[in-house]
């Protein structure tokens, strides 16, 4: 029986204690800016990676240029870069984090390719969705 794609999201927000957010902007306006923050309000460690960024601090974390320069086990990456960029980000993902639990693909991103890649690795895969709109919908 395949399971509903809410209990999916919903379950990929519970499992994810510590997210690496890719395409962390440092600019509050941005999307991944106030993900990140709402992110974190929920309790989650947020790890942002972005390379023009590095050293910074963001969300109580150092900016990483990569995710492979992440020592931790990282739970979900959360993407928040163009679609063409995602097979990368996700081959590095998968290299990096043997117990990686899901890849969050943000609005209006996606990648079929990357998506079968890790889903093959069993890795849940979240395309063209927003954690900030789905907590308050499913929680």
């Amino acid at each position: 029986m395949l399971e509903n794609e809410d209990t999916v999201i919903r379950r990929a927000l519970e499992s994810a204690h510590i997210i690496a957010l890719v395409g962390a902007s440092m600019k509050p306006e941005r999307p991944s800016h106030y993900v990140g923050q709402f992110l974190r309000e929920r309790g989650h460690r947020v790890i942002p990676v972005n390379p023009g960024q590095a050293g910074k601090e963001l969300f109580g974390e150092v900016v990483r240029v990569s995710l492979s320069e992440i020592e931790e086990e990282v739970d979900m990456i959360d993407i928040f870069r163009a679609s063409d960029a995602v097979l990368g980000i996700v081959d590095e993902a998968l290299k990096a984090f043997p117990s990686l639990k899901a890849i969050w693909m943000q609005l209006d991103i996606s990648h079929a390719e990357a998506a079968e890649r890790a889903r093959a690795r069993g890795v849940t895969v979240i395309e063209n969705r927003c954690p900030k709109i789905e907590y308050p919908r499913l929680f």
